[in-house]
């Protein structure tokens, strides 16, 4: 009888039993999702305002370092266009001096800029001379004009930065063009980069002497006035400074190839 009521009670129990597990479930099923940290929704939206935020400040940073004067509202203190074609001379004696004393390339043009020493002064060697090319590995230097000249023209050729051994025939100098060696390309960037440091050398004492004529009429400007026109002189020369570094890169690769 016991075995009976059992019978019949096992299965309502395992339907109680189910329906007490389900119910949970199912009662969870319909309640949304929270996220385990509320903040983490919006974090990618914070990041990007901060990221924004730092890089406009450090690019609003960046445009305030720049200066820009209006020249005529500092006339009366220095003249900006002055110091300005200052610099620019100095990078163009710097160009002739790459042209003049670095040439790898063969030709009549090569030697107009040596110097000779005459009793009457200096004197080009094209003004001197005829110079003419005979072969790729020959010049000629016609004296006729100046004969006196001759032995002048010699030794200023001789001097030279460009390794040449000149040999006299009357009133014909002949000028044996030295082979392009590895060693002599790597003398010509050597002595490329002493001429740069002349040029930054001369750059530096512009730039001293310009803010030295500022400092003079610092007492009767204001304080912001003479510091923003400095300001703009050092800019002015980092410009240059900038373009010089770019001549002697662009020679370098030239002579070493």
């Amino acid at each position: 009888m016991a075995m009976s009521h059992l019978s019949v009670l096992r299965p309502l129990l395992c339907r109680s039993l189910v329906h007490q597990v389900r119910c949970p479930l199912a009662g969870t099923a319909r309640v949304p999702a929270v996220p385990m940290c509320p903040a983490a929704a919006h974090l990618p939206t914070a990041c990007t305002r901060l990221y924004a935020t730092k890089k406009a400040k450090a690019k609003g940073k960046a445009q305030s370092s720049k200066v820009n004067i209006n020249t005529a509202l500092v006339e009366n203190i220095i003249s900006l266009d002055e110091v300005k074609a200052d610099m620019m001379a100095v990078v163009g004696v710097l160009k002739e001096d790459f042209t003049r004393n670095l040439s790898i390339r063969t030709s009549p043009g090569a030697l107009d800029h040596i110097s000779v020493t005459t009793q009457d002064g200096k004197f080009p060697l094209n003004q001197l001379g005829q110079i003419s090319m005979k072969s790729p590995q020959l010049l000629l230097v016609n004296m006729s004009s100046f004969p006196e000249a001759t032995a002048a023209a010699t030794r200023a050729l001789r001097e030279s930065s460009m390794n040449l051994n000149p040999e006299v025939d009357g009133m014909i100098i002949k000028v044996p063009v030295p082979k392009i060696t590895r060693e002599h390309r790597e003398n010509l960037s050597k002595l490329a980069k002493q001429l740069t440091n002349k040029a930054k050398d001369s750059l530096r004492r512009v730039r001293s002497n310009a803010v030295a004529q500022v400092k003079k009429v610092k007492e009767v400007h204001s304080e912001d006035t003479i510091r923003l026109v400095e300001k703009q002189i050092q800019q002015m020369a980092d410009n240059i400074a900038v373009d010089i570094d770019k001549q002697l890169a662009t020679k370098t690769k030239e002579l070493l190839g």
